[in-house]
């Protein structure tokens, strides 16, 4: 068994008196007995200390110097109840005298030891109290700073609902404004209205070219991947013939320099007619690529035509210039409905942290614009220009605070 193993079962023996009842001393002396006896080692106060994981540097110096005590004692027991001549016996006296000597000088030697090292020990702790009278002054003028800010935010909190207050007051001078904004409103309503429907009907028609393009699409790829699939036929089967001629004429080539001539120059059309093929080929898939991006932006323009549903960019601007401004009220925002989300684009940034991007989930038809940083939310809407509405207006309530 090595020192490592010797530690840790004397660990659990200590720990097994602990359990017992045992008090400091004992585990201090069993630990001494253990270490001196066993493992050769001299009893310290950081080994008896590590052991026991009890007493202060005070108490465990006492429990070692008991423990040479009792060795003494024992030792001067043994050596007088024997009978030894009176020369030995005061030779065998001075001996120990000698290695009492000796043992109260390493001692008094790791004592002084251990001394230092509880003085360096007591120092780092004086430094860490410092260091934490340094952090305690640091926090308290920290909290004066934050009582201070939050002192000034009451502040403007009183402030602002004070203004709101007087906005509230003044509410009603605006009404009248407001219905004929809302009348206005209807009976633009009604103008978008009929061109959403014209430009349905523009979509239909749209539509209908689109399935065209696809018909001819398919019908342009199936006769060009025919003509690709006629003209390498028809390829390899000049290329048999040709091999088979071009094979006879090279086995003819030692006696007939002619044939050889002739040869070559087949070959060369050869390469030629299968180069011309492949030109071919190459023309007839850039066409195809091209028809392809073509059926694509008409695409992309069917369905930017559908999210935008016929209205006029610059109405759609100042709707949404209307929710920024906070001009529009909910019953507003539901008349419009969906309308004009084809003309919403979304914050770039919170209004009440200004830190995070906002980002607009669907479900059930119901819209809500949420900050992943803060989670400020504006609450299911009808319509993105109602969770857009929402969001901005509670995020400036709710900012100062």
């Amino acid at each position: 068994m090595n020192l490592d193993d010797e530690r840790r079962a004397l660990r659990e023996e200590l720990d097994a008196m602990r359990t017992k009842g045992a008090r400091r001393q004992e585990l201090s002396l069993h630990a001494c007995k253990r270490l001196f006896f066993d493992l050769g080692i001299r009893p310290s106060m950081a080994a008896v200390r590590d052991l026991t994981q009890t007493g202060s540097a005070s108490d465990i110096p006492k429990d070692i110097d008991h423990f040479w005590e009792r060795i003494r004692n024992v030792s001067r027991v043994k050596i007088g109840g024997g009978a030894i001549p009176k020369a030995l016996e005061e030779r065998a006296g001075e001996l120990l005298g000698a290695l009492f000597e000796e043992a109260v000088a390493q001692a008094r030697t790791s004592l002084d030891a251990e001394r230092d090292e509880a003085r360096a020990q007591i120092a780092a702790a004086e430094q860490r109290a410092r260091d934490a009278e340094i952090r305690r002054d640091a926090s308290e003028e920290a909290i004066k700073r934050s009582e201070q800010r939050a002192e000034a935010a009451w502040e403007r909190i009183r402030a602002l609902e004070a203004e709101l207050s007087a906005v509230a007051t003044h509410g009603t001078a605006h009404q009248e404004g407001l219905q004929a904004a809302v009348r206005r409103l209807e009976h633009e309503n009604q103008t978008l209205q009929q061109r959403v429907d014209t430009e349905q009907a523009t979509n239909a028609t749209l539509r209908d070219r689109i399935d065209a393009l696809h018909v001819e699409l398919r019908q342009s790829t199936e006769h060009y991947a025919q003509q690709i699939k006629d003209a390498v036929a028809e390829a390899e089967r000049r290329v048999k013939p040709m091999l088979v001629e071009l094979d006879s004429l090279r086995s003819m080539a030692a006696t007939y320099q002619s044939g050889v001539r002739d040869a070559s120059r087949k070959e060369f059309e050869f390469i030629q007619q299968l180069a011309a093929a492949k030109a071919r080929g190459d023309r007839l898939d850039a066409q195809l690529r091209e028809q392809s991006d073509e059926i694509d932006a008409l695409t992309k323009e069917l369905a930017s035509l559908r999210s935008q549903q016929g209205i006029d960019p610059a109405i759609g601007g100042l709707l949404y210039s209307l929710v920024q401004a906070g001009r529009l009220t909910s019953d507003e925002l539901r008349t419009i409905g969906t309308a004009a989300d084809g003309h919403v684009s979304l914050p770039l940034r919170c209004p009440k942290c200004e830190e995070g991007e906002p980002e607009l989930s669907q479900v059930d038809h119901q819209f809500e614009l949420q900050c992943p940083e803060c989670d400020h939310s504006s609450g299911p809407g009808d319509s993105r220009l109602e969770a857009v509405s929402r969001f901005l207006s509670r995020g400036s309530l709710s900012a100062p605070a």
